[in-house]
């Protein structure tokens, strides 16, 4: 009979632990938290120092009833959710519920499931960390007020079906500033020029940059272009300088829960979300032939780079055996000071770099091989040398202009043996040996080339993680739900990889601006992290965090209930005559945005899309411009008479014609923009209308 009971928050871990620990534990699974607040009230007592209040999730009750039967049974609890402050608050909400003595339950840690961890966690358990327990308690309730507050709002005025969070609408604000820097970007030209020189004795041509003089010289225009390729014609051009040199490319850290939802999503095109999933699966455990069921990476949430000390021991020890001393990293890579890190977990790795992936793939799906594969290399190439290149830069004058030519070749791969980049896979240039200071050179031919400065990039999954990583909003646990949730709400629309706010997402994004300008300011969210953080390290009560925050709210929420009666949106009447009865349609604001629907409902339920005019003639057929929407949600302007007329256009098109090139223009900021990337022709919008 088991005389210790142990509690782990999935069942996936249950045999595996089981296994791990022998016959005289009894391990059982919490299936994640057992308790949180009700869903019909709001379950925080402002008037009585904001106690919380906790009950028993729906449909836990009866696993609550076995785990109580089993706790009554047990010489001593173990409790053992996951290493983080969830997993602390977890372990605290099942103290409550257990009812047991306090001094039969321990907290037991481990950073990956294996064997050695488990047995070692038992030895080294302690009581619970209330600091922790407190900094999640806070955090739960400072996204209960604003989602219990906000959201009813939102669906009272905006009318159906809008949520609000705490990290979530700083996220959608993120993603609708990037959005209004895109839509307002004037492309600026700019011209570059490359010569093609041939070398006495060589077969193939020397290709160089123009650089300038002494200093580097922009060229705006073809005027500017073509004075300076007057200039050059009739030069001599030699070799001013070749210069020799190392230059060294340090191995890349070890991942953290972000680094590595960014690389998965750049090199395997995975969602943040996908690739949370198959990490955990990797941890909780894999059936690995000849060995059961194992756990092959350490845990996955986490913003810490620290490798324990046998782990990197194993790893130099194993780099030393298949690769040669000299691949073995002589310094510890530390992060950038400055940034803040919870160190209490180390960085993702193998939880045995002997277990290499190709050991692992028949017990792996495809997608999970890919991701241990990620995860293994680069954890193997945190350990390892830097490689070295050598590197040749070459000057060639012209009188008083430069051209400059420079490349690189591997002299020793050190890391990049296992894992490269894209960059390290971008080929250099390679020179020919023979290129000597005074060398004459005959000029073969100068390409000229227009370009067009580009806006900045959409987000996309990767980069946005990577842009409230640096801004501290939210933490390695939060960046894959609060994504999903935006998607899911179709506040943002995913596009290939590219992350766009939608028309629903811009009524709540302005909503929020407008009447919660704190919530969605990207300082006030990363000090309140900042202040959670305090509360982990002991340095705060979590009480005052929330007795400060809600105030404040309350008094937004009771302004914006009186004044966003004024911005609710009305049912517009349209001229567009319902088919089914005659009478004149509505719009109407749903989950995805407007549509048309007939006023007689419920009798009669026609509804049609939305389209609306912009009072701008298609510049292909003469028929109506209207805005659309594609199926995810995207704005676009398009022709009425779609699909007769192909016409679109992402920005706004202008009525007014491009007097250089004739083209149709389109409006960005207060400024029009010829829609001919070539022509480049920009006016104000005040030209427009003098």
């Amino acid at each position: 009979m088991a005389k210790y009971l142990v509690i782990v928050e999935s069942p996936a871990k249950v045999k595996t632990i089981k296994k791990f620990l022998g016959a005289n534990y009894d391990v059982e699974a919490s299936n994640g938290h057992v308790r949180d607040f009700p869903k019909s009230q709001f379950g925080i007592d402002v008037e009585h120092d904001f106690e919380p209040k906790y009950i028993t999730i729906r449909g836990k009750g009866e696993l609550l009833a076995k785990l109580r039967k089993s706790a009554k049974k047990a010489d001593k609890i173990y409790l053992a959710t996951d290493p983080d402050r969830e997993g602390e608050a977890i372990s605290w909400h099942l103290m409550q519920a257990l009812k047991e003595d306090p001094k039969k339950m321990h907290r037991i840690t481990f950073n990956e499931i294996t064997k050695t961890a488990v047995k070692s966690s038992i030895k080294q358990a302690r009581d619970l960390d209330m600091d922790l327990v407190d900094a999640q308690q806070a955090r739960r309730m400072l996204d209960r007020m604003v989602g219990y507050t906000i959201s009813p709002l939102l669906w009272a005025k905006v009318k159906r079906g809008l949520s609000a969070g705490r990290v979530q609408s700083v996220a959608l604000r993120i993603i609708c500033d990037r959005e209004d820097e895109i839509n307002a970007f004037i492309p600026e030209e700019y011209w570059s020029l490359e010569g093609e020189f041939q070398v006495k004795g060589e077969k193939k041509p020397l290709q160089a940059k123009f650089y300038g003089t002494d200093k580097k010289m922009n060229i705006h225009n073809k005027q500017e272009m073509d004075e300076l390729l007057a200039s050059l014609q009739d030069k001599e051009y030699e070799i001013t300088e070749v210069k020799k040199g190392e230059r060294i490319k340090n191995a890349p850290l070890p991942f953290t829960t972000s680094t590595l939802q960014q690389e998965a999503a750049k090199t395997l095109n995975f969602s943040t979300q996908k690739t949370m999933r198959l990490a955990q699966q990797l941890y909780e455990g894999i059936d690995i032939k000849g060995n059961g069921t194992v756990g092959v990476i350490s845990y996955l949430r986490t913003d810490s780079t620290r490798i324990s000390e046998e782990a990197d021991a194993a790893a130099r020890e194993y780099i030393t055996a298949q690769y040669g001393e000299n691949y073995v990293s002589q310094s510890e890579k530390t992060v950038k000071k400055g940034q803040k890190i919870q160190d209490a977990h180390e960085a993702i790795r193998p939880t045995d770099i002997s277990r290499t992936p190709a050991l692992l793939k028949e017990s792996l799906s495809r997608d999970q091989f890919r991701l241990y594969q990620l995860i293994w290399r680069r954890f193997a190439a945190s350990r390892m040398a830097p490689a070295k290149y050598e590197t040749t830069s070459v000057k060639i004058g012209a009188d008083e202009y430069i051209f400059t030519v420079s490349a690189s070749k591997i002299v020793f791969d050190g890391f990049m043996s296992v894992y490269t980049d894209e960059e390290d896979q971008k080929k250099g240039n390679v020179l020919n040996q023979s290129l000597e200071k005074g060398m004459k050179l005959t000029l073969k031919e100068l390409k000229p080339e227009q370009h067009f400065t580009q806006p900045p990039a959409h987000y996309t999954e990767a980069s946005l993680v990577k842009t409230m990583e640096e801004l501290g909003i939210g933490r390695p646990s939060t960046y894959a739900p609060t994504i999903t949730t935006i998607i899911s709400r179709r506040y943002v629309a995913k596009e290939q990889k590219n992350l766009y706010v939608t028309e629903l997402g811009e009524v709540v994004n302005n909503i929020m601006k407008q009447a919660f300008p704190s919530i969605v300011d990207v300082n006030f969210t990363a000090t309140m992290e900042g202040l959670l953080d305090c509360v982990a390290a002991g340095t705060v009560k979590w009480k005052t965090v929330v007795s400060n925050f809600y105030p404040d709210l309350k008094k937004d929420v009771d302004a914006a209930e009186e004044e966003l009666e004024k911005v609710d949106i009305q049912d517009e009447v349209t001229d567009v005559i319902c088919d089914n009865c005659g009478r004149n349609m509505v719009i109407k604001y749903g989950p995805h945005g407007r549509f048309l629907a007939c006023p007689g409902f419920p009798e009669c339920r026609n509804t049609k899309p939305y389209f609306e005019k912009i009072g701008v003639s298609c510049p292909k057929c003469g028929k109506e411009i209207v805005l659309k929407k594609t199926k995810k949600g995207r704005k676009y302007y398009g022709c009425e008479n779609n699909p007769e007329c192909d016409f679109m256009s992402w920005q706004k098109p202008s009525a007014k014609k491009c007097p250089k090139c004739g083209s149709y223009m389109v409006e960005k900021g207060n400024k029009l923009v010829c829609s001919q990337e070539t022509c480049g022709y920009v006016e104000t919008k005040d030209a427009k209308e003098e």
